[in-house]
C-alpha cells in the first residue's frame, strides 16, 4: 500500500493489503471518496468513504441508511464495514454495477432517474426511521451555518453573491405549509443514481435520505437534468415521473428545496 493507505482503520488494512487505493474526483460532499482496487483479477472493488467526525458528520447516518434502504428492497451500495479513527470516520462500501446517469444517454437517463425515484417514493413512510421533514431540514441547515460549514462559493447561479444568513432568514418564510411526504433520497443529482444496461442499478451518497416532501427529490433532479442534460429533457422527466397522471410539479416547493440545498 502507498502512502495514502496508511491512514486506513487498523482492521481495515489487511483486508485491503494489494489494493491501489486512488481518490475519486467530483461530489459536493463533505466526505473524501476513495477507490480500491484490486490487483488480481475477481476481487472485489471497493469504495472508501472518510470525513471528520462531530455532531453535524453524516458518514455514520449513510450507514445507517444503506442498510435500511436495502431491507427495503432498494438496490443501493452495500455497507461492508464502519469504523472511527481519532477525529474520523470511515465508511468501506462495496460497489453498484454500472455507470452514473451523467455519462448515459439523456432519453434513458431521464428514464431511469424517474423509474428509480419512483421506486424510492413508493415505499412506506411509516417503515422509514429517518425524519427529514422541512422543519427538521430547517434545524440542520442553520446549525451547519452556526458551524461554518455552508460554502457561499457553491451557491447555485440565482443565490451567488448573497450571504449565507440572507438565504437563512429566508427558509421558515418559504417552508410549504403541506408536505407530500415520501421517502426521499435527499440529493437526487445525477451522479446518485446508476444504471446498468439501460436500467435502473442503485443509488449512491444516501446520508441524506429521509421521509421528506418529494419534492426535496425532484427539485434536485430537475435543476441537474436541465444543467447537466439540457432544460428539454425536464420535461420528459417529469412526464414519466407523475405518469399516468398529469404532471404536477410545484415549482414554488421546488424553489424552497432548492434554497434548502444551499446549506448542505
Amino acid at each position: 500500500m502507498d502512502e495514502l493507505d496508511t491512514t486506513l482503520p487498523p482492521t481495515w488494512r489487511e483486508r485491503l493489503q494489494g489494493y491501489a487505493i486512488v481518490p475519486q474526483s467530483g461530489g459536493c460532499s463533505d466526505a473524501a471518496v476513495l477507490r480500491a482496487i484490486p490487483a488480481a483479477g475477481g476481487a472485489p472493488t471497493f469504495f472508501i468513504k472518510t470525513a471528520a467526525a462531530g455532531p453535524l458528520a453524516e458518514l455514520q447516518d449513510e450507514a445507517a441508511r444503506l442498510r435500511w434502504l436495502a431491507q427495503s428492497g432498494i438496490a443501493c451500495a452495500p455497507v461492508i464495514d464502519t469504523a472511527t479513527t481519532p477525529g474520523q470516520d470511515w465508511l468501506l462500501l462495496g460497489a453498484v454495477p454500472g455507470t452514473n446517469l451523467t455519462n448515459v444517454d439523456p432519453a434513458r437517463a431521464v428514464a431511469v432517474m424517474a423509474t428509480a425515484l419512483r421506486t424510492l417514493h413508493a415505499l412506506d413512510v411509516r417503515e422509514c426511521p429517518f425524519d427529514h421533514r422541512a422543519d427538521v431540514r430547517i434545524g440542520h441547515a442553520l446549525a451547519r451555518l452556526d458551524a461554518g460549514l455552508v460554502d457561499a462559493d457553491d451557491f447555485d447561479e440565482d443565490n451567488a453573491g448573497c450571504a449565507p444568513g440572507e438565504l437563512a432568514a429566508l427558509l421558515a418564510e418559504r417552508k410549504p405549509l403541506h408536505e407530500d411526504l415520501v421517502v426521499t433520497h435527499g440529493d437526487a443529482c445525477l451522479p446518485n443514481v446508476l444504471a446498468a444496461d439501460g436500467t435502473f442499478a442503485g443509488f449512491i451518497d444516501c446520508g441524506r435520505l429521509g421521509v421528506a416532501d418529494r419534492h426535496q427529490d425532484l427539485a434536485l433532479a430537475v435543476r441537474d437534468i436541465g444543467e447537466e442534460l439540457g432544460e428539454q429533457w425536464v420535461e420528459p422527466f417529469l412526464a414519466q415521473y407523475f405518469a399516468p397522471a398529469p404532471i404536477a410539479f410545484d415549482a414554488g416547493r421546488a424553489a424552497f428545496y432548492r434554497l434548502l440545498d444551499e446549506f448542505f
